[in-house]
Parts: structure tokens; C-alpha cells; sequence
């Protein structure tokens, strides 16, 4: 090795006056540096060229040194995307102490996109040390953020989320409150007395992506309560929030909504039509075998397989549960 490309040397170059000169010192780097680098290397973060602080980021991330942890937090508010964007990479990458710490102040990171950033890393590490942290961070007051903060949180599977998630129903920005149903959708069923009453009223938000969301969580509430709102859900001027409510029927106790869904066998999407099928035959609805019949030479290739499964369904068991 040539006294020009030792260590030593490379990092002295780290402080050229000509940003070339740097680049090829942090390219050069990657092969002979050591733990002696990280701190110039962490240096180089706040660079005035933005290829070198680059770089100099991607150098922290093969390193792997969680010394570098609060100058990658800070390099999440770079004026230039592509540092911001390795940052964000590094940042993924480092799983230490130091790095879960840095994290977790980022979060308070005055920079919207440094906060989101740090949001999307902390959904990847899955650590229960950052649901206090996280769950602060659903009132942050950018949406993009609140939206990964949601993810975040539905990584980490916990029950103590669920009061402050069932407070994200009520969100400004629609996509949160989409993100905070599926997040919630695997608790519905232990804490039905919280949130059946709050998805029922997300069946009447003004997203039809949110009344969807809330319909496939509520049908697999379990919760006889979900029945009527859900049948008057059927409709919806949304075929996409319809056939989601067909769905949901099909999986609860919803004799009583037998006769709503065998009226929506006629609805004009042929996507209701094969998730109404569905929900009948899941229910071995004994009254809707004439009308399903009916359908057998629907227009639609896929109604028509949804009808021939529901019928065999029914048929099959016998006695029909609806007759």
C-alpha cells in the first residue's frame, strides 16, 4: 500500500481544499478504514460539497458504528435529496444502542421529511422501547409523518396502542385514518367495546377507502353489532365499499342480513355481485338458492364461479342454516 492511500493519510485528506480531492479520499476509504475513521468520517457529514457528505454517509453505513447515529439524524434535514435519501438507508442499517436513542430524538427533528424518515426507520427496527415516542409522535402535524407513525406503531402489534390509534379515526387527513383501522384490525376482537362503535362510525367517513377499511375490520369482529350498520353499508355508492361490506356479512353471525344481500345479487358492479355470492355461500343461506340460480348465467365469468361455489356450499350441508 502506497503512503498515499494509507489511513492515515486518506483521512488527513478528508481536509483538501478541493472537494475531489475528498471524494476520492472517502471512495478510497472504504477499503482500509477502521473505527479510527468513524469521527472523521462523521465529520465529513456536514461537508460543504454534498457528494461528499454522501459519501462520507455511506462510509457510516458500512461501518456500522453507532457514534455516527446523531450526525445521520441530522443529515435527515440535508438540503439534498440524495443525502437525505442515504441517510435514511444508514440510518435502516444501524441497529445499536446509540442509533435507537438518535432515533427517537429525530422524531423532534424540525425538519418534516427527517421526522418521517426516522419514523420509517423505527417501523423496521420494531423496538416496544419506542411506542411512548411514537405514539407522542401521532399528533405531529404533518400528515405524511402521522401516516408513518401509524405504520410504525402496526409493526409492533401491541395493545397499548390501541387507545391512541383509536384516537386517529378521527384524523384530518384521510390516509391516517385508513392506516389506523388496519392497524387496529387484529385488535378488534379483544377490545370490541372500543372499537366496533368507532368503526361503525368510520362506515359513514367521507373516504370510501376509510368505509372499506372499516368494513373488512368489522367483519372480522366477530360482533353481532356490526351486523345492521354493515347491511345498511350494502348501499354504499362505492362498488368498492360494497363489495368489501359483502364480504364482511359472509364472515359474521348475519342471518339477519341474509335477505339484504341476496337484494344486492342485482347490483350493477359484477365485483358486489361475486362478493355477495361469496358472503351466502360462506353462510349457507338455504333462501337465497333461487336467486343465486338466477345468476348462473350472469355475464360476468368470475359472478358466475362465485355463484356455482356458493351453491355447492349451500347445497352440500344439507340443511340450509337460512331456510
Amino acid at each position: 500500500m502506497s503512503d498515499a492511500h494509507t489511513p492515515i493519510e486518506l483521512l488527513r485528506r478528508l481536509r483538501h481544499p478541493d472537494a475531489a480531492e475528498r471524494q476520492l479520499a472517502l471512495i478510497a476509504l472504504g477499503d482500509v478504514a477502521g473505527p479510527e475513521a468513524v469521527e472523521p468520517v462523521i465529520a465529513a457529514v456536514m461537508d460543504t460539497d454534498a457528494t461528499v457528505r454522501r459519501l462520507a454517509i455511506g462510509l457510516l453505513e458500512e461501518l456500522g458504528d453507532g457514534r455516527a447515529a446523531p450526525a445521520l439524524i441530522e443529515a435527515l434535514g440535508d438540503d439534498d435529496v440524495a443525502v437525505r435519501d442515504a441517510a435514511a438507508v444508514a440510518l435502516r442499517a444501524l441497529h445499536t444502542e446509540a442509533n435507537l436513542d438518535a432515533l427517537l430524538s429525530g422524531l423532534r427533528h424540525p425538519r418534516a421529511a427527517a421526522r418521517h424518515a426516522v419514523a420509517v426507520a423505527l417501523r423496521e427496527r420494531k423496538d416496544p422501547r419506542a411506542v411512548g415516542p411514537l405514539t407522542a409522535a401521532l399528533a405531529d402535524a404533518d400528515a405524511e409523518v402521522r401516516r408513518a407513525v401509524v405504520l410504525a406503531l402496526a409493526h409492533l402489534q401491541r395493545s397499548d396502542t390501541v387507545p391512541a390509534l383509536s384516537e386517529r379515526l378521527r384524523d384530518d387527513d384521510a390516509e391516517v385514518r385508513r392506516l389506523a383501522i388496519a392497524a387496529l384490525d387484529g385488535f378488534v376482537v379483544k377490545h370490541p367495546a372500543l372499537l366496533v362503535p368507532a368503526l361503525v362510525r368510520a362506515l359513514g367517513d367521507d373516504s370510501w377507502r376509510v368505509r372499506a377499511e372499516a368494513a373488512a375490520a368489522l367483519g372480522r369482529s366477530r360482533s353481532a353489532a356490526a351486523i345492521r350498520p354493515l347491511e345498511a353499508a350494502l348501499a354504499d355508492p362505492y362498488w368498492q365499499v360494497r363489495k368489501q361490506v359483502a364480504t364482511a356479512l359472509g364472515h359474521l353471525p348475519a342471518t339477519p342480513a341474509v335477505a339484504a344481500l341476496v337484494g344486492r345479487l342485482a347490483d350493477d358492479s359484477p365485483d358486489v355481485r361475486g362478493a355477495v355470492a361469496g358472503a351466502l355461500g360462506h353462510l349457507r343461506a338455504g333462501i337465497a338458492v333461487t336467486p343465486l340460480r338466477a345468476l348462473v348465467a350472469d355475464p360476468d365469468t368470475e359472478v358466475k364461479k362465485a355463484v356455482a361455489r356458493a351453491l355447492a356450499a349451500i347445497e352440500a350441508q344439507g340443511e340450509p342454516s337460512c331456510a
